[in-house]
């Protein structure tokens, strides 16, 4: 198997390619080697250097700390891949650890559709996500993950993208802003 990685917008953040299923239910984020039980993304989270992993459904973005170069880490991260899926398996994870039910109103599940539909598919070429948090007095917010999280662009793209957008398509919509 031949993972390949690919440079994010964000210089801490690099996005590696199994070339196989990563996530079958969605996207999501780790910051801490306790929370998950898998193997694999708490051996990631081990590795010297690695602040964070954000999955997707064909790739991982791993977000380092400035202090770490890739070429420190880089060929680590790409070994525990490689020995994960040599094992046999055929994805990392099949269900969100953070599983939550929420009920939207007409506003929120209208923004919902435009960051899934319009939105979402740009952040994840650069190796990220955006989501949905919550809408309040006209204002929108969001988390972003993965190389999205801490990229010195994502105000500019927060702003000029995201926030326009919104607030063309929907007039409730005045300002947005990230958690």
């Amino acid at each position: 198997m031949f993972v390949q990685t690919e440079i994010t917008p964000n210089p801490n953040s690099l996005k590696f390619l199994p070339g196989k299923t990563v996530s079958k239910n969605g996207s999501f984020e780790i910051t801490k080697k306790d929370d998950v039980k898998n193997d694999l993304l708490r051996n990631l989270m081990s590795v010297n250097g690695v602040e964070g992993i954000f999955l997707s459904s064909d790739f991982i973005s791993i977000n380092k700390y400035d202090y770490i170069e890739w070429d420190e880490i880089k060929h680590i991260v790409i070994s525990l891949i490689n020995d994960f899926y040599a094992g046999g398996k055929e994805f990392i994870i099949d269900k969100s650890p953070y599983e939550t039910v929420e009920t939207f109103g007409d506003v929120e599940k209208k923004i919902i559709k435009i960051l899934d539909q319009k939105i979402r598919p740009a952040v994840a070429k650069d190796g990220g996500d955006i989501k949905f948090k919550e809408f309040k007095d006209g204002v929108v917010i969001v988390q972003l993950q993965g190389s999205c999280s801490g990229c010195p662009s994502s105000t500019m793209t927060l702003k000029q993208g995201v926030q326009n957008l919104l607030c063309h398509y929907l007039p409730e919509v005045k300002r947005v802003e990230a958690v």
